[in-house]
C-alpha cells in the first residue's frame, strides 16, 4: 500500500469515527427534546426564570444541528476519499475548516464573557431555590426530578440544605431530604446532619477536577480537525495530479 492508499484508508476511518459520533449525538439530541422529564424540561418549569436561560433550553436543537453537521461531515470524508472525488474532498476541507473557526471563536467569547456567565447562574440559582422552596414535596414532577437529581450526583440541593428551608417537604416533616445527610436514617436528617455538599458546587467541583482532561480532549479535538484538513488537501492534490 502506497502512501496514497493509506492516506485513503486513514480518511476512510476517521470520518467513519465521526459519522458514528454524529449519529450518536444526534440520537443524544432527539432524546433530550422528547424527554419530557430531562432537566431541561425543569428549567423549563421554573417560573420568572433568567431570560437568559431560554439558550440553554434549546440544547436539544443545538446537539442535532452538531450531529447533523457530524453526519454530513464524515459521508462526504468517507465517500470522498474512497471515490476519489475532488468536490467532496474539498466541501469536507472548507466544512472542518469553518468548524474550526467557530471553534476558536466560541473559546474566545467563553473567555470574554465569563463573569456574564458567573451572573446568570446566580440569577438561575435564586429561581431554582425558590422553586424548590415553593414546590419540593408539594408538586410531584418538582420532587420526583430533585430526587433522581440528588440520587445521581449525590448532592443535596442547588446550594445545600438551606434550599430547602420553609419547602412544603420540610414544613410537614420538619426534616431534610434523606440525599442530604450521609445516614441512612430518614428521622434524623435535621440541620445538624445535612451535610452533604449542593449540586451547583459538586458539579463545579467535577469540572474542575477534570479541567486537565477537558483541556486535553479539546486540543485532541483540534488536532484531529488540523489533521483532517492537511489529509484531505493532501488527497485532493493528489487525486488532481493524477487527472492532469
Amino acid at each position: 500500500m502506497g502512501c496514497f492508499g493509506f492516506l485513503k484508508v486513514l480518511m476512510f476511518v476517521f470520518n467513519g469515527i465521526i459519522f458514528l459520533a454524529g449519529a450518536a449525538i444526534l440520537g443524544v439530541g432527539i432524546w433530550v427534546k422528547v424527554d419530557s422529564g430531562s432537566i431541561l424540561g425543569f428549567l423549563k418549569g421554573i417560573k420568572d426564570a433568567p431570560a437568559e436561560m431560554n439558550q440553554i433550553l434549546n440544547v436539544g436543537y443545538l446537539l442535532i444541528a452538531v450531529g447533523a453537521v457530524l453526519l454530513i461531515v464524515g459521508f462526504l470524508g468517507c465517500c470522498g476519499a474512497m471515490k476519489e472525488s475532488r468536490c467532496m474532498l474539498l466541501m469536507f476541507f472548507v466544512i472542518v475548516l469553518v468548524v474550526f473557526i467557530a471553534e476558536v471563536a466560541g473559546a474566545v467569547v467563553i473567555l470574554v464573557f465569563k463573569p456574564l456567565a458567573g451572573q446568570l447562574i446566580e440569577k438561575l440559582g435564586t429561581k431554582v431555590v425558590q422553586n424548590i422552596r415553593k414546590d419540593y414535596g408539594e408538586n410531584s414532577d418538582v420532587t420526583a426530578l430533585w430526587n433522581a437529581t440528588m440520587d445521581t450526583l449525590k448532592c443535596c440541593g442547588f446550594y445545600n440544605y438551606t434550599d430547602f428551608t420553609d419547602s412544603p417537604f420540610e414544613k410537614y416533616t420538619h426534616l431534610y431530604p434523606q440525599q442530604c445527610c450521609h445516614s441512612a436514617d430518614f428521622s434524623s436528617c435535621d440541620d445538624t446532619s445535612a451535610t452533604i455538599i449542593g449540586c451547583f458546587p459538586k458539579l463545579m467541583q467535577l469540572i474542575d477536577k477534570n479541567t486537565i482532561v477537558i483541556v486535553a480532549v479539546a486540543l485532541g479535538i483540534a488536532a484531529l480537525e488540523i489533521l483532517a484538513m492537511v489529509v484531505s488537501m493532501t488527497l485532493y492534490c493528489i487525486i488532481g495530479s493524477k487527472s492532469d
